[in-house]
């Protein structure tokens, strides 16, 4: 499958590793000169990897967001015609939001006029994301969303890269709820000092 990802830290970054791993191809949509972030990814993955963003995205089949949530209003205009391409937002609004709008997934869906978007890859770690295996157990992902295609692909490439199931959170509704979830993660992890190294899977009796 040919991916963007636009954003290249810690998430951007370990997709991308994760996804070129599993056999998928990858391109980042970056500015040049690269910036720093971007120079230690391209350090792993090849700089050949890195290309504008209008490039990376008109030769996608999926894009994935991972930049800070403030930023979507700015990124659209740049994606140019994306209607038959599928959006991943995997961003969390934490701290800020993309005004007047309460996600970056609802930034998206209005904004770049598409319905093609899922929310996931939001609620772990990017440590997961390298690596979501716990000695025989598997990392769980999980997505929300309105567009059943776009939920299929989501699904597809996190297994691709070896979490255990990717579990449906369910439409537009739930997308702020997924967040919560995520809100979820970080709590655990980091304010109560759990340690990033833990992850979330289900288990049914």
């Amino acid at each position: 499958m040919k991916i963007t990802i636009i954003g290249s830290g810690n998430v951007g970054g370990a997709l991308a590793q994760a996804f070129i791993k599993a056999g998928h191809e990858v391109k980042i949509g970056a500015q040049f000169p690269l910036s720093e972030k971007s120079k230690k990814l391209s350090a792993l993955i090849g700089e050949q990897n890195f290309t504008t963003t209008a490039d990376a995205v008109s030769a996608a089949e999926v894009i994935i967001i991972t930049t800070p949530p403030e930023a979507i209003l700015k990124l659209i205009p740049q994606l140019g015609d994306v209607r038959d391409k599928v959006i991943i937002d995997a961003t969390n609004s934490i701290r800020t939001r993309p005004e007047p709008f309460a996600t970056a997934y609802h930034a998206i869906r209005k904004s770049a006029n598409t319905e093609k978007v899922v929310k996931c890859f939001n609620t772990t770690g990017f440590e997961n994301m390298l690596n979501p295996s716990y000695g025989e157990t598997k990392a769980d992902m999980f997505i929300a969303g309105g567009d059943a295609q776009a939920k299929q692909t989501a699904m597809q490439l996190a297994t691709d890269i070896g979490f255990g199931k990717c579990y449906d959170f369910g439409g537009d509704d739930k997308v702020e709820l997924i967040e919560q979830f995520a809100f979820c993660w970080i709590n655990l992890a980091i304010m109560r000092g759990e340690g990033r190294n833990m992850a979330f899977h289900v288990i049914k009796r």
